[in-house]
Order: structure tokens, then sequence, then C-alpha cells
């Protein structure tokens, strides 16, 4: 038999349900809005098996020269939309509660960076590293490519070639390959030997045995 409940009784009851869905409410809509900050990152390369098979794939050869090598000749950042450009498009990406203004540039914002584990809040920061350094695609095959082609890959947001770091570690960094200098944080040491081979593998570009050895070394660790 169901227990009579007073009209008091009754009012209390639903007081107390309406407190507990208020609460849950609340909970939900503070796990939404945290979602919603979750910090970002690059496209996700390939696990470590499938880049292994990618580094096998890769031709080995010594690097060739610098000669005629510019930065002009790989034309970045490229506007994406309106007036935000690609340097915009990743900062916006990579960070937490970015702000923009009316002209797409970060006024404000959280980026942690993955090479060194730094957090900064001045855009001003940050820098864009190209995984794949332009210097090392010169080096590696990208002589060779059209202006087009090398616009398309100093401005790749499909593959992980674009990331925010830290503006010292990306300039200690400069246009040395994995055989050379790691991100400072071993523990980002796999996806970034993941994310190099698999920009490399897309754009068909070479490889020097030192790199390979080290790029096989990380995978095999993975």
């Amino acid at each position: 038999m169901s227990a009579i409940r007073t009209p008091s009784a009754a009012r209390g009851l639903y007081a107390r349900r309406a407190a507990v869905a208020c609460g849950l409410a609340a909970l939900t809509g503070s796990l939404v809005l945290g979602g919603g900050t979750a910090h970002a990152a690059p496209p996700t390369p390939p696990d470590a098996a499938t880049v292994r098979g990618y580094l096998g794939e890769l031709q080995v050869s010594p690097e060739g020269s610098m000669d005629g090598y510019s930065r002009t000749k790989f034309p970045h950042w490229s506007t994406q939309s309106g007036q935000c450009n690609t340097r915009e498009v990743v900062l916006k990406r990579d960070g937490e509660n970015v702000q923009q203004d009316a002209k797409c540039a970060a006024v404000s914002g959280t980026w942690a960076s993955p090479y060194d584990g730094a957090t900064w809040h001045d855009a001003q920061d940050i820098d864009i590293d190209h995984i794949v350094p332009l210097a090392q695609a010169w080096r590696s095959g990208a002589n060779t490519w059209t202006t087009a082609q090398r616009q398309a890959f100093a401005n790749d947001l499909t593959r992980p070639q674009l990331i925010a770091v830290t503006d010292r570690v990306n300039q200690a960094k400069g246009d040395k390959d994995p055989a050379q200098w790691m991100p400072p944080l071993n523990s980002y040491a796999c996806t970034y030997a993941r994310m190099w081979v698999t920009v490399k593998h897309h754009y068909k570009l070479t490889v020097d045995s030192a790199e390979k050895e080290k790029l096989a070394a990380v995978l095999n660790g993975c």
C-alpha cells in the first residue's frame, strides 16, 4: 500500500526533486561549457605502426643544398576566410578561450605548448611551427616544386604540419631534422615523430640516413 502524503510532505518532496534536477542541470551545463574549452591540437597523425610503414616507404637520400632557397618561395600565411590567415586559424584552433579582434588577430587566450609544456597568455609568445621546416623541405625535394605546391605545404591545415608552440623553442629548432633536434618534452616524442613522417610521406619528401635512424628509434619505442 502506498504511503499517504500530507500536502506539506508533498511540497517538501517536490522541492527536493526540483533541487536535484537543478543541480543536475547545473552540472550538465558546467560539463558542456568545460568541454568547449578543451585544448585543441593539429590533425591527429596515424598510429605508430602505420607510420613505421610510412617511414619504410620514404626514399633515403642525402640532404640537398640550400642553393636558391628563400622563405618567400613558400608563401605564407595565406588567407583562409575573411580576414583570417593561416596563423590566426592555428592560434584559434590550438588555444583555449581565444578571443579575436575585428581583424581576426588573437587578443587573448591560453596556449599550452606541447614541445615544452609551457603555458602562455599572449599570442606574441607563440610561434606557428612547421613540423617539417620549410628549409628542410627544400633540401628534401621541395626545391623542385611549383610555388603553388610550396604554398600549399606552408599553409597545410589538413595534415599535422602546423602547431602553436613557445616561440623560443621553435627558434631553437630552426630547420633541424629529428636527428638534430627533438622537442624538450620527452613525452611528446612519439607524436612529433608520427607527425614528421606523416607529412614527409604525404609530400613524398626524402629522409637522410641519420634522420631515418632517429625516427625509427623513436617510433619503435611508441
